[in-house]
């Protein structure tokens, strides 16, 4: 054994969660994946470029398609599980929003996921669709600075349970709610990878943060309950319960020996 097995092996002997030597990345598997999240990136800065009042979210998921297509990718969730469209996008409270027109004051969460020589990234921004009310601002900047501090306390050999702490008490702090079903997971070779990334859990609880892991952050701010309406028939398709504005942005970055490092931009802020 290595001296990362002997260290892993010494965790798990103690108790704690530790991952498969499989879900840490190699050095060459990262610098693809990098790749994969620049085009991810790409296509986000793309739909910003174009995004505006009046537009559907059919022309949204056609400018992902051929964008990401005419760039060499595929976009992942393209049939994935049943699902029909190449990016999700969620409007105020519907998770996701089909044939929708957009309108002034809606608030989106556009969702893409690219595939790129066979290596996967995943990235979520939210977009302001010209005025919109005091409460759609605040949730909109409460859950960035939610995927903010969760990213802060991803330190190397701390717990999974550390960033769901950070992202679950913020949340609450400012009287909102965390979605609790829906949560991140590893990506980089696979589209779904383990581990689950819950934020609702214990601060020191659930698996170990080794590097080389690589997962999304992407919490599901509810301004009333946490609690959703899934569409059994599809399994891919939720309603905030209380009909409550619902947000989200999501990162990919990998667990480094210094810190976590971000794979996915964000862009710029602005008004569309």
């Amino acid at each position: 054994m290595d001296k990362l097995d002997i260290k892993l092996w010494t965790l798990a002997s103690k108790g704690q969660i530790v991952p498969d030597r499989s879900l840490l990345k190699t050095p060459e598997q990262i610098e693809m994946i990098k790749k994969s999240a620049a085009l991810n990136t790409a296509v986000l800065d793309h739909v910003a470029a174009h995004i505006h009042a009046g537009m559907s979210t059919a022309e949204i998921d056609k400018l992902v398609y051929d964008f990401t297509t005419e760039h060499g990718g595929i976009p992942a969730p393209l049939n994935y599980e049943g699902f029909p469209k190449s990016v999700c996008t969620s409007i105020n409270n519907v998770i996701p929003s089909e044939h929708e027109i957009l309108i002034d004051g809606d608030i989106i969460n556009v969702d893409v996921s690219t595939i790129l020589n066979g290596y996967f990234s995943d990235a979520s921004r939210m977009f302001t669709i010209g005025e919109v009310s005091p409460e759609a601002e605040r949730i909109v900047r409460v859950t960035k600075e939610c995927v903010e501090l969760g990213l802060k306390a991803a330190k190397p050999w701390g717990h999974l349970g550390d960033i769901a702490y950070a992202i679950n008490s913020h949340a609450q702090e400012n009287g909102y709610s965390v979605v609790e079903e829906i949560g991140g997971h590893g990506i980089g070779l696979e589209f779904h990878e383990e581990p689950f990334v819950s934020y609702v859990t214990p601060k020191g609880s659930e698996m170990v943060l080794v590097p080389g892991m690589m997962f999304t952050i992407e919490p599901m701010i509810n301004t009333g309950t946490w609690e959703i309406d899934t569409d059994m028939e599809t399994g891919w398709a939720h309603k905030t319960l209380d009909g409550g504005l619902s947000c989200q942005y999501e990162h990919q970055f990998v667990i480094t020996k210094d810190g976590p490092v971000i794979l996915t931009s964000q862009g710029e802020e602005g008004t569309y």
